[in-house]
């Protein structure tokens, strides 16, 4: 979610290839189009009868989460990674509490839902599979590469930023890196700010990204350390 620059575009770029764009244009544009009509349909094989993969209702992808469903019409159903890598985490903040940012993502108006919510406390919950395509970005592409982590608080308040979330929030983004083998550094980290053709600021200038990329990497090398047995 997060604050808008003023004057600029809202929306989600996350929009499927029109019947006019298929029609307009010569022999270059349509051989052009039906390429991307083409990448189009090899990403929706799974809504063939009897291919869709099984789904658990109520699974999480991260530990210790708890499931609360966003709309459907919020995000689109996928196969990630085997249909789009995942190679980002984006960080949002909600610009507003916990409980009304649950509640915009589960109304199909809303036009946009990330894939987690942080609490202040630091707990966890999932609202969208990572293996779906989350409209959190306002970037097609980057919805479709990228998992979406949205904080509870406001870009303005430092206070909105607690040590029990940033821990919280670190263990939860170094899961989702060691599991797709993305780099913990500031160029697959980002802010929504970072994303190309954002109209919103967060997470602002008082997410303190060298502490949280230092968390991020003490919470997986602690995962990765084997367990001490009896």
């Amino acid at each position: 979610m997060g604050e808008k620059r003023a004057g600029a575009k809202s929306g989600d770029a996350d929009q499927r290839i029109g019947r006019r764009g298929l029609l307009i244009g010569g022999l270059v544009a349509a051989v052009g189009c039906a390429a991307v009509a083409r990448r189009e349909l090899g990403h929706l094989w799974w809504r063939l009868p009897g291919v869709e993969k099984p789904r658990v209702a109520g699974a999480v992808d991260f530990r210790g989460a708890r499931w609360v469903a966003a709309s459907p019409a919020n995000y689109r159903r996928a196969d990630r990674p085997d249909d789009y890598a995942i190679d980002r985490v984006v960080v949002h903040v909600t610009q507003g509490g916990f409980d009304s940012a649950v509640k915009a993502f589960q109304d199909p108006r809303h036009g946009a839902a990330a894939h987690y919510i942080v609490r202040k406390d630091g707990h966890v919950t999932q609202m969208i599979r990572e293996l779906d395509v989350a409209f959190h970005a306002g970037n097609r592409s980057y919805n479709e590469r990228s998992v979406g982590i949205e904080h509870e608080g406001f870009v303005d308040r430092a206070s909105s930023f607690t040590d029990a979330m940033y821990a919280g929030s670190a263990r939860l983004t170094a899961a989702i890196c060691a599991r797709y083998g993305i780099p913990v550094d500031r160029a697959h980290i980002i802010g929504h700010v970072e994303v190309p053709g954002t109209d919103h600021t967060d997470p602002g200038l008082h997410w303190d990204w060298p502490r949280y990329l230092r968390l991020v990497r003490a919470a997986g090398a602690a995962s990765a350390r084997p367990h001490a047995t009896a």
